[in-house]
This record gives structure tokens, sequence and C-alpha cells, in this order.
């Protein structure tokens, strides 16, 4: 690209689109673990259960459409450590927590009907008046209210789901240009799960993340203790091809300048090795990159010093690209609360500012 970003060549696909990344250089965390720094990434807390960022901008912002949930996760059959915790609502609205499709199989638990539409329409009806009687007497509590729309919400989406992540349709070119042909089968899964993506982000799904697919069983996918050429090398693999599909196909369609889309881990590893061809956990200064939604394209922001130990120019933390995040989509991290334990709680809690220098 004409931005003369630096990128490595296991990511040979990515540089075609290198003038719309926004690179992060100088994240920091605050645990070495990956349960908490999963956390962390996800809902601004390494300890507490909190809100995942997903179920706080379906809060905020609600759905474009209503036979569809706010927030989708396009699971790879692996979820990380911190468990689901990572995509619930907490004290949030139970609605507001992620749908989990998974690229295996039927894409979502009793998405079919087993009645005729029908019968099905009939037995919701009367289900639905009595589920409005009982929540008046229990003078609506909230996780009655939650109960009654999820499954409202499971209903509507019969009709157009299992539609939306059917990619039969779509074109040989763009079967290609994902990737969705590859011979390796998590190859396959990645590139199915990003086209998915796309789909849904056309059908006014407001947040998405797409995990990994888990190639060993020991680690989770990037966590390369040992052979790390042999694995980032195949984790390139199948990621690299897919997500360019991703920003490209967004781009053409016109969708790219109001899509965000983040590429982020926990945490970064090690410059040094850490015994058998690997590296270990390090979150003393780590990348990531973001593209679309109205930030600087063929940009980098902050670095770390000579030997990528650690952050030392523009240094950010989890907080800031949280607040980054919810300003590029509309919202401010300081007004976007839910009342809670006697407290307005946010996302970014008492921290967190947003990182003016990287956005347009």
């Amino acid at each position: 690209g004409q931005s003369g970003l630096w990128i490595s060549d296991l990511f040979p696909h990515i540089t075609r689109m290198a003038d719309e990344l926004c690179v992060v250089r100088s994240l920091v965390g605050e645990s070495p673990l990956h349960g908490a720094q999963s956390l962390l990434l996800h809902t601004g807390r390494s300890v507490a259960a909190a809100p995942s960022i997903g179920s706080w901008l379906s809060y905020g912002l609600g759905t474009e459409n209503e036979e569809l949930p706010g927030y989708v996760l396009l699971n790879n059959d692996w979820i990380p450590n911190g468990g689901f915790q990572n995509f619930a609502s907490s004290f949030l609205p139970a609605t507001h927590q992620a749908t989990m499709v998974r690229a295996k199989g039927t894409p979502v638990d009793n998405i079919v009907p087993a009645d005729p539409a029908d019968v099905q329409q009939a037995k919701l009806d009367f289900l639905r008046e009595q589920d409005s009687q009982f929540a008046a007497d229990q003078d609506a509590d909230q996780a009655i209210e939650s109960a009654i729309r999820n499954y409202e919400t499971a209903a509507r989406m019969q009709s157009l789901f299992p539609d939306l992540c059917d990619v039969s349709g779509e074109t040989a070119e763009t079967l290609r240009l994902y990737g969705v042909d590859r011979e390796n089968a998590f190859d396959q899964l990645y590139a199915l799960q990003c086209l998915r993506a796309r789909r849904m982000i056309e059908a006014g799904v407001r947040f998405i993340e797409i995990t990994c697919p888990n190639t060993h069983a020991n680690n989770s996918p990037w966590d390369q203790h040992g052979q790390l050429k042999l694995r980032h090398a195949e984790n390139a693999r199948i990621t690299d091809q897919p997500v360019t599909a991703l920003l490209i196909d967004l781009k053409r369609r016109g969708l790219l300048d109001d899509t965000l889309v983040v590429w982020a881990g926990e945490m970064g590893r090690t410059p040094h090795s850490s015994g058998d061809d690997g590296r270990d956990h390090h979150v003393s200064g780590y990348t990531i990159w973001m593209a679309g939604g109205g930030v600087r394209g063929g940009t980098v922001y902050g670095a770390t010093d000579e030997m990528g130990m650690s952050a030392v120019e523009n240094r950010v933390d989890i907080h800031d690209i949280h607040a980054t995040i919810l300003h590029q989509l509309g919202l401010d991290h300081e007004r976007l609360t839910y009342r809670f334990g006697g407290r307005d709680m946010r996302l970014t809690d008492v921290h967190g500012r947003v990182i003016r220098e990287i956005v347009t």
C-alpha cells in the first residue's frame, strides 16, 4: 500500500488492505493470565462479572432488525478462557447477551421449528398470553421480561436466520475470495464465519465477534509456548485470507466506512524465547489493528522499545480502546450507563479516553 505499513510475510493477503488499517502498537494489559485478560478485553474488568462490550453496544444502540439479535458470537468450537462470561450481559437485561452461532452443524440450537408454521404460531400466541399475565402478576420482574423477549426473538429468528447462515447463494467469486472452498477444514470454518459476518452486517446485526478455530487441544489458538513458527504460520494461514476478504467485501459494498472491524487478542507474546521454540504471555506492550468505521487507515499509533518488550510511546489500555470503539459507533463512554448496585455502571468504569489521534 501507499502507507508503507510493515506487515509480516505470514499475512500476505492483508497487505492488500494495508491502507485501511490503523495499527495500535502500544496496548498494555493488567494480568499475564488468559482468563483475566480475556475478561478485560471483553468486559473492561479482569475479575468481577460485568457485561461484555457487545452487550453494552446492544443496550446502547438497540437493534436494526427485530428478527435478529443485536449481538452475535460466530464461534468456531472454542470459547476463550473466562468462558461465556466474555459474552454475557451480566447486570444488563438478558436480551443483550450474545447469541452463539456455530460454524459446524446446525448454527443455532432449535432454529428449525418442529411444528408447521401455523401450529407453532398458535402455540406462541397462547404462551405469550400466559407469559404476559404471569409477568404482570410478578410486577414486571426484569428476568421474566428478558426471558419472554429472548424467546420471542428466537421465534422471529426462525424465519430469517437459516437463510442468513446459508452462503450457498453467494457467487463463486465471493466464495473463492473468502476461501470457503479451501481444502483444510479449519480454513473453511473461519472463512464461512467471516462471510456470515458480512451477511449479518448487511442484515442489521449491531455487534459480531468471530472466534479463531482452535487447531490443537492443549492451548488456546495463538498460545504458542512451543512450536511457535509452525503454529503461528498455521493460524495466520487460517485467518489471513478470510479477514482480508471481509474488508474487501465490505468496502466494495459501501459498508466499510460504517463498520468498525477490530482484530485483537487478549495479550501479546514475549520478544524472547520461553523454551521449546515458544513465547510466553506478554501484556507490557502488544498490538491490535482496526479498520473502517472512521479510523485513520494506513496509520500506526504508539510504539514499544527497540526490543519489543514495553510500550514506551502513546501507551493505551483496553479502557481507551473501548472508549474509542463506543465513540466511533456514536456513543459517549461516560454517558452510556446502567444503574446497578446503587451506582451508574459503565463499560469503562472510571477510566478511558477516546484516542482522537486515530479517528477522523
